[in-house]
């Protein structure tokens, strides 16, 4: 497969290609990893890598012989394999003239606007500056409802947020089959996906590794967001033969994901109320249209939290299915105050129409 040589790369790397057989830091696995990288950089590519791994190998230094469950635990073991980790990387990366910096993040840094601006300005400066940052989840100190769920996820979320051409997610698997090949030897890989449909994802498994987090479902909704963002991805096994550097070339085996050119990509604006934004509230449409730009006052049943102005909103037709997410540009306050006013002949649109995403509701994974 050809492909337009991309420049700025993202790669995630799971778990469970960076450690050993007992669950500790594999240093062979390292140093395959960052030439890789390194080849990428000496190639004149922009490079940022999403590494997995702090909870695996940190959890037998704390004595434990398996993956720890409760989430203290995990969170005492990332506490000491996040500094395993960084230790290797910059020692290898240093050894090649490269300097590797850590970026630890939560699900809040995204869901504000500010931090997420933030956020990227950082990066940019960092890769600016020919700087490879590192970035994992702050699985120290964050909670279940501040995680981004697996790094899958934050992988595409972090392409999309520095505006990246590729994004590479690298794991035990060399690809999206037709059927789990484990089960069924006839299942094919797939070479090239152009929309991730209902039978693609029928066809995924669940199932991560022993020390990991995130199976087939997680990829394909991390490829959805780079996907819709106008990113190209490619997935594949780690292990293989200079697999990064092929990748990016198109020349890997495993499975592409680039989606249609006539496809409308979200803009950063909208990748932000899309992915993560954290809506607060909801407004409820007496009629749902299948692609509105806007809603309008008249066209609202109810509205359920107490948003202000500025706020996101998911937007539900009276069924409750969701119909997309927006900013609203007046408060819960005022529109139940004019909901109960007798005389509701208020024309003024309260969904700012530049920032609404329910056109894509079918392919997104909004929240």
């Amino acid at each position: 497969m050809q492909a337009t040589k991309p420049k700025r790369i993202v790669v995630k790397i799971g778990s469970s290609s960076l450690t050993s057989l007992h669950g500790e830091i594999s240093r062979k696995k390292l140093e395959k990893l960052v030439e890789q990288l390194v080849k990428l950089k000496d190639n004149g590519y922009e490079v940022l890598l999403v590494s997995s791994g702090a909870v695996a190998a940190g959890y037998r230094k704390l004595g434990f012989l398996e993956r720890p469950k409760s989430l203290p635990e995990k969170q005492a073991a990332a506490s000491i394999g996040q500094g395993l980790l960084m230790e290797a990387y910059s020692d290898l990366f240093l050894s090649h003239g490269y300097v590797a910096s850590q970026i630890l993040i939560t699900r809040g840094d995204f869901s504000d606007e500010t931090r997420y601006n933030n956020v990227r300005n950082t990066i940019n400066v960092l890769v600016d500056r020919g700087i490879i940052p590192i970035i994992n989840e702050n699985d120290t100190v964050t909670v279940d409802r501040l995680r981004f769920g697996d790094n899958d996820t934050l992988s595409a979320k972090v392409a999309g947020l520095v505006g990246a051409d590729f994004l590479a997610v690298l794991s035990d698997i060399d690809g999206l089959y037709t059927d789990n090949p484990v089960e069924n030897p006839e299942a094919t890989r797939i070479e090239l996906v152009k929309a991730i449909t209902p039978e693609i994802e029928a066809a995924a498994g669940d199932a991560g590794s022993a020390v990991g987090t995130g199976g087939m479902k997680s990829k394909l909704d991390a490829f959805k967001i780079a996907m819709a963002s106008g990113i190209k991805g490619f997935l594949g096994n780690a292990t293989a033969e200079d697999i990064i550097y092929h990748s990016v070339l198109g020349e890997a085996e495993g499975t592409y994901f680039e989606a249609d050119q006539d496809m409308d990509y979200l803009n950063r604006k909208k990748q932000w109320i899309a992915f993560n934004s954290g809506p607060v509230g909801e407004i409820i449409l007496k009629r749902a249209e299948q692609t509105p730009d806007s809603v309008e006052f008249q066209n609202i049943s109810t509205i359920k939290g107490n948003f202000k102005k500025g706020d996101v909103v998911r937007i539900l037709d009276e069924k409750g299915a969701r119909i997309g997410l927006g900013i609203v540009n007046q408060a819960a306050s005022d529109l139940w105050q004019a909901l109960a006013s007798p005389v509701r002949n208020i024309e003024e649109t309260i969904v700012d129409q530049e920032a609404f995403v329910c056109e894509l509701e079918h392919t997104v994974p909004i929240q």
